[in-house]
């Protein structure tokens, strides 16, 4: 180390200080405005609070992205296995946190860790505070009309489970359809099973197609009528890294009068989104994707759509009045979040989002296209390896799910393991698709943000190395 820099694999790194301004005063809460007087009182005079790292989302000035900002994830600069540098290309299954996330989880857990929306207290009003500040980062990164449309999760998986099983179960009736795909996560399959077995509604699966593995969009189009009642679509595919054509979709879906909800953990991480002109009803997303903490994620919903729907879980904090025979529900979001929530988690993951909206979610795009050609480029030169889905112009993500000849995907990535390379193996959550390919399980290499094409270099030439042993 020498300059203030880090170097790693022979290269200097910049470092980068932490801007530190004084957190706003508290506001009102959502539930504040509801009326409770409790919540009023802990938010009417807020105490003077505490530096805290702060975000400077919206300033022009875009942060280079790959080598420059890797002094920021500390997890990075490490040895494993004794002598190998850590390779992270595990991404596609949970991405780094940064220093200024970190710093907001430590922060809230030794400065102001306190429950939201009931205490009267100094630290009370400071965490809740925090809390709905987070929602609010989260409705800007999205372009969410309001924070009343975010909700709360315990992560992606949830969000996808909450449209499911509220507004499917009240909603579907026997001989109504569900339209998925073949390349869905099984957090968009096993509910819509779920809510089919419970409504008698009938679950459809949309094909690829053959040539570029993409979904089959004149199969979808041949599959809507007037008894589809919701698509569920991932935006960006997990394991292909295929990016739906959500224009299309959607026109197509309104026509018929349908809801329209997109599972959106692997397109939030790598390309700007807009829900107001994205057409959708509903989208879900997990923080740890995008350098957020595990345990948290989100449902935007449409503000009209999510007051039609009835409670999913029932308790404290998503009721307005409760008597021994009955109850009365809060607005969204709360009526959606019963108990206490991952509070420390959503902070986080607010941090997240103020991170990766610096960088500039069409510069990530840009970095992440150029990364995603390059490996692509890169594996396809390899011997007897077939890389999944289509090619990289088409993609959403710089994802690779791949299988070499003769060669189990688990075997090979074990041996990587070996070298100090992290990548996944296995079926990735999409077993109905990777059926659909005919095969067991493959590997997958997910590059994100502060990965580098001398990685990718030393990661392929690993790979040569271990495919030599191997056979």
């Amino acid at each position: 180390m020498d300059g203030g820099g880090i170097a790693i694999s022979g290269r200097q790194l910049s470092t980068h200080a932490k801007l530190v301004l004084p957190l706003q005063h508290p506001q009102r809460s959502l539930h504040a405005q509801r009326g409770h007087d409790t919540r009023r009182q802990a938010l009417a005079s807020p105490p003077e609070a505490e530096p805290l790292v702060a975000s400077t989302s919206g300033q022009d000035n875009r942060r280079a992205v790959g080598e420059e900002i890797r002094s920021d994830f500390p997890i990075l600069h490490q040895m494993v296995h004794g002598d190998k540098q850590l390779i992270y290309f595990d991404n596609g299954a949970t991405s780094q946190k940064p220093k200024q996330v970190l710093e907001a989880l430590r922060a809230y857990n030794e400065g102001y860790n306190a429950n939201v929306h009931r205490g009267v207290h100094y630290l009370a009003a400071k965490a809740t505070s925090a809390f709905e500040e987070a929602r609010e980062k989260i409705a800007r990164l999205v372009n969410a009309r309001s924070s009343r449309e975010i909700v709360f999760t315990s992560n992606g998986t949830a969000a996808l489970n909450l449209v499911a099983h509220s507004w499917g179960r009240s909603n579907l009736r026997p001989g109504d359809e569900v339209i998925v795909s073949v390349a869905e996560h099984h957090s968009n399959i096993v509910p819509w099973q779920m809510t089919c077995q419970a409504t008698g509604a009938t679950l459809r699966v949309v094909p690829l197609t053959k040539d570029t593995q993409e979904v089959d969009m004149q199969a979808f189009k041949d599959m809507l009528s007037e008894k589809t009642k919701i698509v569920a679509l991932v935006y960006v595919s997990n394991m292909l890294g295929s990016v739906l054509d959500t224009d299309y979709i959607a026109e197509e879906t309104r026509k018929v009068g349908a809801k329209l909800l997109l599972d959106c953990s692997q397109a939030v991480p790598n390309m700007p989104l807009d829900v107001q002109s994205l057409g959708a009803d509903w989208i879900a997303a997990t923080g740890h994707k995008f350098c957020g903490p595990t345990g948290i994620g989100f449902l935007w919903g449409r503000s009209e759509v999510l007051e039609q729907m009835p409670p999913y879980l029932g308790g404290g904090e998503m009721i307005e009045h409760v008597y021994l025979d009955h109850s009365t529900y809060a607005p969204p979001p709360s009526r959606f979040e019963p108990g206490t929530p991952p509070i420390a988690e959503a902070i986080g993951m607010g941090a997240a989002a103020d991170y990766i909206s610096d960088l500039g979610l069409e510069n990530i795009h840009s970095y992440e296209q150029e990364m995603g050609g390059y490996l692509y480029e890169k594996l396809s030169a390899v011997p007897g390896l077939t890389i999944y889905g289509p090619p990289p112009e088409k993609r959403g993500s710089p994802l690779c799910s791949f299988n070499v000849e003769g060669v189990h995907a688990t075997d090979l990535s074990t041996f990587l393991d070996f070298e100090g390379i992290a990548v996944r193996s296995g079926h990735h959550c999409t077993q109905p698709l990777h059926h659909h390919l005919g095969i067991n399980a493959s590997a997958r290499a997910s590059p994100y943000i502060y990965n580098t094409k001398g990685e990718v270099d030393t990661f392929v030439d690993e790979l040569r190395s271990v495919l030599k042993f191997l056979k």
